[in-house]
């Protein structure tokens, strides 16, 4: 497939060139700076966008694969110069994303033998949990799935609010139970509900206090054995949503969780808000957990399916 083939409706790829406008423009005017006055790619040229793109989030290990990428074709080509230095990033990262597993998908899928199909929703408080627990159930909706939530952030009575909110405006059945209840309990009945409804997609939020309390891993583990008691399976999908304005942070807290839980896929949010985009490409390198979602706007729409195609044409556009 090409790289830079239209997979998106212009509506959604819209949303995401806007949603990547501050990580865009802060990246390219870093390197406007690092190649003012030069001609060719250099070693200079070369320790200079190393900086541009670790100041961009893109992680270390990361922007050394990228630059070693970079060195090969400097010395095999002997001469390039540094206005051919955008596209050859283009391709280098497209290149490199195309060796992770992330960002086939252009909708929102489940597979079709497993239902219900259960996600246990994971990460710290203030990442944009709920809030994209809400925009996928809107999607999952809209795709024709019938949706059931489960409210099991019992730690916070904030937490069960809003998702309640959130199953209102989207206008799907929620199991909750008070603040303070066993989080492993609403857990299990809301995926005896699920069954019970024949429900298609059960998405079940976890608490998010920090990823450094051991007590909460362990707490995960439960949550995940109490519900294979009604799903022998379950969960299917354990998705780990990161805040992509905390840059580094992000990936701090992807290793944490990764550590100490079985993660198999990634929502990075707040893209809209930031400079620090970057980090996504980061991200689906280094960990090699399919990013799947993608927050690139406040609105109920604006969670998209990550597709690294179109991420980097609207990265470079």
């Amino acid at each position: 497939m090409s790289f830079f083939k239209r997979l998106f409706s212009s509506e959604k790829k819209e949303t995401l060139d806007k949603g990547l406008e501050k990580s865009k423009t802060s990246f390219f005017d870093k390197l406007t700076k690092a190649v003012a006055g030069k001609s060719k790619v250099d070693d200079e040229v070369l320790d200079d966008l190393e900086d541009v793109l670790i100041t961009s989030d893109v992680g270390v290990n990361t922007t050394l694969k990228i630059i070693d990428r970079i060195e090969e074709r400097v010395s095999r080509d002997k001469y390039l110069g540094t206005d051919e230095l955008n596209s050859i990033l283009r391709e280098e990262i497209s290149s490199l994303l195309s060796e992770t597993k992330s960002g086939e998908a252009t909708e929102f899928e489940i597979p079709a033998n497993k239902k219900p199909y259960v996600i246990m929703v994971v990460g710290v408080n203030g990442v944009g949990k709920t809030t994209t627990i809400g925009k996928l159930a809107y999607q999952f909706k809209k795709a024709g799935h019938k949706v059931v939530l489960g409210a099991a952030d019992t730690f916070r009575a904030a937490a069960i609010d809003q998702l309640q909110i959130w199953a209102d405006r989207v206008e799907v059945p929620i199991v909750k139970q008070q603040m303070g209840s066993d989080p492993a309990s609403v857990a299990f009945d809301t995926l005896e509900s699920a069954v019970a409804q024949n429900a298609d997609v059960v998405i079940i939020d976890t608490a998010g206090r920090l990823h450094n309390k051991v007590g909460l891993m362990n707490e995960l583990t439960k949550v995940k054995r109490v519900m294979q008691k009604v799903i022998d399976d379950a969960p299917h999908d354990v998705m780990l949503v990161l805040d992509g304005s905390t840059g580094q942070n992000a990936f701090e807290q992807a290793k944490q969780f990764t550590a100490a839980t079985e993660v198999s896929s990634l929502a990075v949010t707040k893209l809209d808000g930031t400079a620090k985009g970057g980090v996504v490409i980061g991200i689906s390198d280094q960990f090699q957990i399919p990013v799947k979602y993608i927050g690139v706007g406040e609105g109920i729409e604006d969670l998209q399916v990550f597709n690294k195609y179109e991420f980097v044409d609207s990265f470079f556009k």
